[in-house]
């Protein structure tokens, strides 16, 4: 009997999840729960934050299952509500149910979130949703204690449940709350992972992944200091931050720098303290050497352009702020006869600073000699030569890039005289270079740069003689020189620098006259020639008249 029964449930658990052969109603029922929530959200709408089209979907589905089921809610006219109860529980189906339930009103909160940026008060709404989505997974934990259904499918029901319960805790910020019902989900899938294959567990390290910057949020709120130096290194790997945590983890890298920012009152650049006294400048600041240490420690390319968009973005943020207090005022007209004196004050100093640190913006947009233009730097020769010298590395670098540019579509002659004005930079660079070459180092080498332009120019002029002789060689097409219209030379291939142009020859128009055969006309001239033939024995004579032919008529005697 024990091996009868093994075989049933082995032959059971070998179906999809969401089905059941029928005539089983005593084996395991197995639903797996998180792998049925990553494919249907990856393959309807999540993969691009689309909440709003998998909510859709999860209706759709809801609406097949219950009609597959015949688990309908009433009719058309009158609702009548129904509940999954154990009694019932003969199909993986209604386990279905209440997950798709969950994962709709999950959605639904989820877009709310989105659109509550601009609307606070759909945040009301929000939470609802998730109440109501909670609401859902404790149903669905609670079916799965029955003993029809399997271990897996009982452990993966009560860390659903978890999860979304950490969600709602974390939405009303009831830190300690949260950080238990993430805990209890991340362990759990732990367990499951430990469990089976590497490939099988692959999707429960995912979910632990993506709780373990919630519960470490949860850690700092609650009062662990250490937890925020974590989360910075979770946001580096992740390449920025995503999903629930991400305005959050924000605004509290700016609350904790705003912090630091109270310690921090002036700055030194170029051989001149000035005072700080802008927090949005001072919190930029602190977070520089963070910012620029996180990018050099970035995995891939896509994560170093993130950072440097948010570094950038933060600049520019900064140097607003320089920008209103450098607004009409008093101390601006203080600063008005400084500067008639040749001073600068502290606050256009700062200013100026605050542009030296955006130089990577100006160089993208190749915009360096904005920077030599600064008000109060025109005296600095040393600035001044230092931007010219940088202005030449990245001049020479252009005309190389141009230049590669040539030689893919065989224009020699153009590159290499680009070649030729990459090394008259590089070679200005060398020569003045002398004791500039340690604000150089940050820039490429320009010596590897002259190395490679003499080997592609050798590569190029052997590449233009080549191509010299195979043109020599092959017959070149005849060109154009009839003036026929293209119509005309289908037939022919002919090289017409006329068909790219704005004179087209295509046909000729308007066409010219032609000679062509004129619809006959028929005239009837044989009418005048013949004789027609008499016609007297044909027509009836006259009938006589008088007092005889009436009384012949009146009797019936005819003539």
């Amino acid at each position: 009997m024990a091996s009868q029964r093994q075989t049933v449930q082995t032959s059971s658990s070998a179906l999809p999840a969401g089905r059941q052969s029928p005539g089983l109603e005593g084996s395991d029922l197995a639903v797996s729960v998180l792998q049925i929530v990553k494919e249907s959200q990856q393959q309807h709408g999540l993969r691009h934050g689309d909440f709003q089209r998998y909510r859709g979907y999860c209706s759709r589905r809801l609406r097949r299952l219950r009609k597959t089921l015949n688990f309908k809610m009433g009719n058309r006219h009158k609702f009548t509500g129904k509940k999954v109860t154990e009694e019932i529980l003969s199909d993986n189906r209604y386990l279905l149910l209440i997950l798709m339930d969950a994962e709709r009103a999950w959605s639904y909160a989820m877009q709310l979130k989105q659109e509550a940026n601009t609307e606070p008060r759909k945040r009301f709404h929000l939470l609802s949703r998730l109440r109501k989505a909670v609401k859902h997974a404790e149903e669905l934990e609670r079916l799965c204690e029955s003993n029809r259904v399997d271990a897996k499918t009982k452990l993966e029901a009560q860390a659903y449940m978890a999860y979304l319960t950490g969600m709602l805790r974390f939405e009303h910020q009831e830190w300690k709350a949260a950080m238990e019902a993430f805990n209890k989900c991340k362990t759990i899938y732990e367990k499951l992972a430990n469990a089976f294959t590497e490939e099988q567990a692959v999707l429960y390290n995912q979910r632990v992944e993506e709780i373990s910057p919630n519960i470490r949020y949860c850690a700092y709120n609650i009062g662990d200091q250490s937890a925020i130096s974590e989360l910075m290194q979770m946001r580096l790997r992740s390449g920025g931050t995503e999903g629930l945590l991400a305005e959050k983890l924000e605004a509290l890298i700016t609350q904790t720098r705003a912090k630091q920012a109270a310690t921090m009152s002036e700055v030194e650049w170029r051989g001149r303290t000035v005072p700080v006294k802008i927090d949005k400048v001072r919190i930029f600041l602190l977070g520089l050497a963070d910012n620029e240490a996180a990018i050099v420690q970035a995995e891939n390319e896509e994560t170093k352009e993130r950072l440097f968009e948010s570094l950038l973005s933060e600049c520019r943020d900064a140097i607003q702020a320089v920008r209103e207090d450098l607004k009409p005022d008093q101390k601006q007209r203080e600063h008005s006869l400084e500067m008639d004196s040749g001073k600068v004050s502290n606050i256009q100093y700062l200013h100026r600073f605050s542009h030296l640190i955006s130089v990577w913006d100006f160089i993208f947009c190749f915009n360096l000699v904005e920077l030599t233009q600064l008000p109060g730097l025109e005296e600095d020769k040393n600035f001044q030569k230092e931007i010219g010298l940088k202005t030449l590395v990245y001049k020479a670098y252009r005309c190389f890039f141009i230049a590669q540019s040539y030689v893919l579509v065989k224009k020699w002659s153009e590159a290499l005289v680009l070649y030729e004005r990459v090394l008259k930079y590089a070679n200005e660079v060398q020569s003045e270079a002398g004791a500039y070459k340690n604000s150089l180092k940050e820039l490429p080498d320009v010596q590897d740069l002259i190395t490679q332009v003499n080997a592609e120019k050798y590569s190029l002029q052997a590449a233009a003689i080549l191509d010299a002789n195979d043109t020599h060689e092959t017959e070149s097409p005849s060109q154009v020189k009839d003036g026929k219209p293209l119509s005309e030379r289908f037939e022919t291939f002919c090289l017409d620098p006329s068909l790219v142009s704005k004179q087209v020859s295509l046909v000729h128009f308007p066409p010219g006259f032609q000679p062509i055969p004129c619809k006959p006309l028929f005239f009837d001239l044989a009418l005048n020639h013949v004789a027609f033939p008499p016609l007297e024995d044909k027509v009836e004579q006259k009938a006589k008249s008088g007092l005889t032919g009436y009384i012949k008529g009146i009797f019936g005697f005819k003539s």
